[in-house]
């Protein structure tokens, strides 16, 4: 994933133009980020400009895509839309109702729809029986197509990219009478960023999130910077962590809190593996348990963490793929465990990421 997490202005009505000096810094970062990317990412070369191809509804949309049975919709008119976002959505041919939605949120360069698809979520859709919402980031409100998770602006409950992603998760209940207790929401870089943003900001709207290379809550704000969160992580306790999503969630909301899935590689050089054990640390402490594993196996010859609460319910779950760069893991095929193609960011280490996220939910059970 590119390390580009500029930021522009949106119209003045969305947001205030930032001072002149702000700009020409944020200028600098972003092509100071952008070289590092270049030298650190593993494994890797940039993303390519979206093609109309990747950008096309329909059956196996994105070159070398699982193809999928349905059609990938885009969808106007789905709230105030303040964080200026597009919407996409899969839904399954004659998926019933009462079946769960799953929000997926792309990395930085990369489209709603190529992203949906490759990463394996469209598949288990058909496979499995529930919808997706897609979120799209614009180039108006990030250069580089980057959810913006480290904008207070746009990690806020009811402002922003956070409202416009809860906006469309509703949009999709709404039209397919989907389960309101079984929203999840998942995302790779800067969308694991906003995964984390949406399971803080909405704990009441969402029963699990899926970090793939991302980062904890508030992160950005902790460090002083996202680039410092990204490479060397924030100093925080557990504590201090656990405060952050406390705060972002409705007052006086006590729970419950969505289980918390974090998917990360080992060689990782845009999003450090620090930010898996930052991840860990706010997640246990929301939920009341310590940060020692009360269970670990292996899937797929990588290690799996498992921490309960004092009840024996599964609340976080780690998944370390050793010797990975920063990206999606995928594993490329038809078979019961298999999921998602490769491409930019999207890696074949024989582990399906999504899969292993939706079993962790209960989404390949009835």
């Amino acid at each position: 994933m590119t390390l580009t997490y500029s930021s522009v202005p949106r119209p003045a009505a969305a947001r205030p133009p930032r001072p002149p000096v702000l700009r020409a810094l944020l200028s600098v970062l972003t092509a100071l980020a952008a070289l590092s990317a270049l030298l650190l990412s593993a494994p890797g070369t940039l993303a390519a400009p979206a093609t109309a191809d990747d950008r096309a509804a329909g059956p196996g949309a994105g070159a070398g895509a699982i193809p999928y049975a349905g059609t990938i919709e885009q969808v106007s008119g789905f709230g105030t839309n303040p964080g200026a976002l597009t919407m996409y959505r899969y839904t399954p041919p004659g998926l019933p109702s009462g079946r769960p939605v799953v929000v997926v949120l792309h990395g930085c360069t990369q489209t709603a729809p190529d992203y949906g698809t490759r990463s394996g979520w469209l598949q288990l859709a058909d496979r499995w029986g529930f919808s997706v919402v897609l979120p799209g980031q614009t180039t108006l409100n990030n250069l580089n197509r980057c959810f913006n998770w480290f904008l207070t602006g746009d990690i806020t409950r009811g402002r922003g990219e956070a409202e416009s992603i809860r906006q469309m998760a509703d949009r999709q209940l709404a039209d397919t009478g989907g389960d309101r207790s079984r929203v999840y929401v998942t995302g790779l870089s800067a969308g694991g960023g906003m995964t984390a943003v949406m399971t803080a900001a909405y704990p009441d709207r969402f029963a699990g999130g899926g970090v793939v290379a991302g980062l904890p809550y508030g992160c950005a704000q902790a460090a002083g910077s996202p680039y410092v969160c990204m490479y060397v992580g924030a100093t925080q306790t557990p504590d201090q962590w656990g405060d952050r999503v406390r705060a972002a969630a409705p007052a006086g909301y006590t729970g419950p809190w969505p289980r918390m899935t974090v998917v990360q590689g080992t060689a990782d050089t845009t999003v450090r593996p620090v930010n898996m054990t930052d991840l860990v640390a706010q997640w246990t402490d929301v939920h009341g348990t310590d940060r020692t594993p009360d269970a670990t196996d292996t899937v797929a010859g990588q290690p799996h963490h498992v921490y309960r609460n004092a009840g024996g319910t599964t609340v976080v779950d780690t998944y370390t793929i050793n010797g990975m760069g920063h990206g999606q893991p995928v594993a490329p095929g038809t078979g019961p465990q298999q999921c998602g193609s490769t491409g930019p960011y999207l890696l074949d280490v024989g582990l399906c990421a999504a899969h292993w996220i939706g079993t962790g939910w209960g989404l390949d059970r009835a």
